[in-house]
């Protein structure tokens, strides 16, 4: 039997399913966008006239992919549709007003159609699936508005993998479901959808768009991405360049104009939180470009669709209505109203993580209480609320917790066992275990039936460890493992390196104090009638094996590639004379 989509298919002897609907829908896009408004007669699949109603503006940063998506479906339902790859994704929550699409952008090789040596070859033993980018769009069809949270790729992670810690990109290499979980159970954010492009997509939606046009102010250089950028100035980049820009994560700068051999330039040494800030520039630039020009010719507009979505995979549960539902609430998002932020960690300076005596390379570590401050923000919701349900947490005095000391400081765990109780948190046992490397960081484990192949993850257990990091400072995050969690209690509170308790507030409410210091300063970064507060923690404020913690939303440093101006002839905006200091004090 001829399935929707198959070239076989005798479409022009029958009306396409559901076409009032599309009729009614591209009237309703045309009025919301200014075109005709009058019906229009379909037309027959035969004789090449397809009828075409296509989304006007991008949704929102990296979710143009998603526009992508919803242009084809209206545009042509089956065909365009059909190329699509789907797949079988679990542990993801049902969608009501909030919804929640995890953003992966995949270093597979062998998944490529076409494999590039630049990329590195799947014939020559370059195999790993790693999630590169790992972002959370977040949609609130109420408000009507949208952010954006990216996760460092090299935050260690206690439920990374099906056996244990690792970094969070290494999720991947089990596939989506294993890393849908580890977002859901180590972050506490539900997620409803799944977006995954790789190195084809992303040059495919560049090339599609004719190149996008940025402004690099030195000359810059990156041997592990092939970015080479010799001279200043405007220049169109091409999707293979493009990549270049957003995987450079060993960047070195031209140190003065008479130093021309790129392998003696200082390197930049952020990784990837400077490349994070160079992909939220990127978006902005390439969300802006396609706003100005719109997304209204049907012959430039199909092409884009077919470059790019069958190197697309998305959830099977991501259905044609859904996205099209999503078009019509976003279509007239402007990317200067989305809010991006990136969560906030620590770098462990050691060189490579040893965590019970493996090795782990170079990783970050989580920082609260600004890491669950992030959540909150880009979630819009307060810290009272449970973040994966939006109901309220429960009070301290009804979660049991045992403190277990593993910091290799004799004196950690009464202090955070009476910070606990000074909190109101009834605190069942106080230990000591062996500590898993010379720096760990700590973890709020519990238990209970961990997110279900198929359905909804109500988890009374997460809810309790997510007030209990509430009150935590240092590198600290969620763990889901029912093994770690003390008998009589519902949290087990396992202390790493300078972990210390937040003091029981007398401030008022509404009002935030916080004390910088010379060369570590403390960030806040304004975000509508809030603030958002980058706390420097007073366990590792001294503790020199950590960096200073990042900031969430930064500015472009002086050497970041950039928007041009309308002329081509400059960067868009002028460039800033200072460079963000993270010095330890």
């Amino acid at each position: 039997m001829a399935r929707p989509g198959d070239p076989h298919r005798p479409e022009a002897s029958r009306a396409l399913p559901n076409e009032q609907r599309l009729v009614r829908l591209g009237q309703a896009i045309d009025e919301r966008t200014g075109g005709p408004t009058a019906p229009r007669p379909a037309r027959p699949r035969g004789g090449g006239r397809r009828r075409r109603r296509w989304v006007r503006r991008t949704l929102v940063t990296l979710g143009v992919v998603v526009v992508l998506l919803v242009a084809a479906v209206v545009g042509d339902y089956y065909y365009l549709g059909s190329l699509v790859h789907r797949t079988t994704v679990h542990n993801l929550q049902s969608s009501g007003q909030q919804i929640n699409i995890l953003l992966i952008g995949s270093t597979t090789r062998c998944g490529l159609s076409v494999q590039n040596k630049a990329y590195g070859l799947c014939s020559a033993g370059v195999t790993g699936v790693n999630a590169d980018i790992d972002m959370i769009l977040h949609l609130n069809t109420g408000t009507h508005t949208a952010s954006l949270l990216s996760i460092p790729r090299d935050l260690f992670s206690p439920n990374a993998r099906t056996t244990g810690p690792n970094k969070i990109d290494a999720a991947l290499y089990q596939g989506p479901s294993q890393l849908v979980a580890a977002i859901e159970e180590d972050f506490a954010i539900p997620i409803n959808h799944y977006i995954e492009l790789n190195f084809d997509t992303f040059a495919s939606v560049v090339n599609a768009l004719g190149g996008v046009r940025m402004y690099f102010p030195i000359p810059i250089y990156d041997a592990e991405s092939g970015l080479n950028v010799e001279r200043p100035g405007c220049r169109l980049l091409d999707g293979y360049h493009a990549l270049q820009v957003v995987r450079a994560r060993h960047l070195q700068i031209q140190p003065n104009p008479s130093n021309h051999d790129p392998h003696t330039w200082p390197q930049e040494g952020l990784s990837d939180l400077a490349r994070i800030r160079r992909t939220h520039e990127f978006l902005r630039v390439i969300a802006s470009q396609i706003a100005a020009r719109g997304l209204s010719n049907p012959i430039t507009d199909q092409r884009l669709a077919q470059a790019v979505l069958p190197d697309l995979t998305v959830d099977s549960g991501f259905a044609e209505g859904t996205m099209v539902h999503l078009a019509q609430e976003f279509a007239h998002t402007s990317i200067s109203n989305v809010l991006q932020l990136t969560y906030p960690v620590l770098t462990v300076q050691s060189g490579s993580l040893l965590y019970q005596g493996y090795y782990y390379g170079s990783v970050v570590f989580p920082v609260q209480p600004s890491g669950v401050a992030t959540v909150d923000k880009i979630l819009g919701i307060p810290e009272s609320v449970d973040s994966f349900t939006g109901q309220p947490l429960p009070n301290p005095h009804g979660v049991r917790v045992a403190v277990e000391n593993g910091s290799g400081v004799a004196s950690e765990g009464a202090l955070v066992t009476a910070g606990l109780r000074r909190h109101g948190f009834a605190v069942t046992s106080s230990t000591t275990t062996t500590p898993v490397g010379p720096i760990a960081e700590s973890v709020v484990y519990y238990g209970g039936p961990r997110p279900p192949a198929n359905g909804n993850w109500t988890s009374p257990s997460l809810a309790a460890a997510e007030a209990v990091l509430n009150q935590l400072e240092g590198p600290a995050m969620l763990g889901y493992d029912p093994a770690m969690v003390h008998p009589g209690s519902v949290v087990t509170v396992q202390a790493g390196t300078d972990l210390t308790v937040k003091p029981v507030s007398t401030t008022p409410a509404g009002r935030t104090t916080t004390t910088g210091r010379s060369g570590h300063t403390t960030t806040t970064t304004s975000a509508g009638s809030n603030t958002i507060t980058v706390v420097d923690p007073p366990g590792v404020r001294t503790n020199n094996a950590f960096s200073a913690p990042s900031v969430i939303n930064p500015s472009l440093e002086p050497w970041d590639p950039r928007a041009c101006n309308a002329a081509g002839t400059g960067p868009a905006t002028p460039l800033p004379t200072t460079t963000t200091t993270r010095a330890k004090g």
